[in-house]
């Protein structure tokens, strides 16, 4: 069996919102320890890792004591930087895409307030198609891709990025679960279910409870 691939010293985001793979995440970014951390990712093409809070804020605290410090859950998602702007100094505006996700298996908080780990990435989705009973799902998100096009949404601010997989149940999961106005704590248990079938499923659910339909 191939051993799982580790990542060592993967500096860390922690943010109140979930990153799912295939996901587009635009950030403002001012703080300086994310600062010099993007501009490090972006010099070397490396990814960063998105991690859910589960205690703490965004934006750092000077005066806030350890104990009210930052703490989040154990599994999130690669972050690879597509675009990067500086419009002034102190202030960079980021897109970036979701790609893998990982587990941490240790974190250290550095001297200027940068989370770093060592993690574990876990098995990708497996492509699934979509079964019969579930293609509403699908044909509810083309639908919002569609009327976003009408509108001339520009690209890049689009909240869904192509390629439409539109044919595929993790695809199509992730992206309801990052449109849908749901807790953030549901859906990093979304994000961390393997079987990307129960996952659509479970989105279904939600979607007819909020009396969305294909």
């Amino acid at each position: 069996m191939t051993q799982p691939l580790t990542l060592l010293s993967l500096p860390l985001f922690p943010l109140g919102t979930v990153l799912h793979p295939g996901g587009s995440l635009p950030l403002r970014i001012f703080e300086v320890r994310y600062l010099d951390m993007v501009r490090k990712c972006q010099r070397s093409g490396a990814p960063f890792g998105v991690v859910l809070l589960t205690q703490g804020s965004e934006v750092s605290k000077a005066r806030a004591p350890d104990a009210a410090g930052e703490t989040f859950h154990a599994i999130g998602t690669l972050a690879t930087i597509v675009e990067c702007a500086t419009p002034q100094p102190g202030l960079m505006m980021v897109r970036c895409t979701g790609t893998h996700r990982f587990e941490v298996t240790r974190s250290e908080k550095l001297k200027h307030g940068l989370w770093i780990a060592d993690v574990t990435l876990r098995p990708d989705d497996q492509p699934v198609a979509i079964p019969p009973d579930l293609a509403h799902v699908a044909q509810a998100l083309n639908a919002l891709i569609q009327s976003l096009h009408q509108r001339a949404v520009p690209a890049p601010e689009m909240p869904v990025q192509a390629p439409y997989l539109l044919d595929d149940c993790a695809w199509v999961a992730n992206r309801w679960c990052e449109l849908l106005p749901i807790p953030a704590e549901h859906k990093q248990r979304l994000m961390e279910l393997d079987n990307p079938l129960l996952r659509l499923e479970l989105v279904s659910d939600v979607l007819e409870g909020a009396g969305i339909s294909g």
